[in-house]
């Protein structure tokens, strides 16, 4: 593998560990359950995407790139499924969003 691929597929592996790191941040700082889902849906669906990137750059095999790209669809399908859920479920129970300037709690 030549030095930019190397430098690259890095880069991108650091990328997707900053993502999953700033949806950490966003599931403890957001005030309620529908910023935080929102934080940890998209940050972790980049992150998952950058490092699956990454390691994709490292494969020697077609197969290795086309198995890492069929994980990271199931996991873009099961987060969009679950988040759907976990909203509705919330919803139901008539948790309401945090207003702008609201107390966190």
């Amino acid at each position: 593998m030549s030095e930019l691929l190397t430098w690259l597929s890095h880069a991108l592996l650091l990328l997707g560990a900053g993502f999953y790191f700033a949806g950490t941040v966003g599931l403890l700082r957001f005030p309620d359950v529908y910023a935080r889902l929102h934080a940890l849906t998209k940050a972790d669906n980049l992150g998952l995407g950058c490092i699956v990137l990454g390691l994709a750059l490292q494969a020697e095999h077609l197969s290795l790139v086309l198995k890492l790209l069929l994980i990271w669809a199931l996991v873009l399908l099961a987060s969009t499924m679950l988040g759907y859920a976990i909203a509705g479920r919330a919803d139901a129970l008539g948790i309401k969003p945090a207003q702008q300037g609201s107390a966190r709690s």
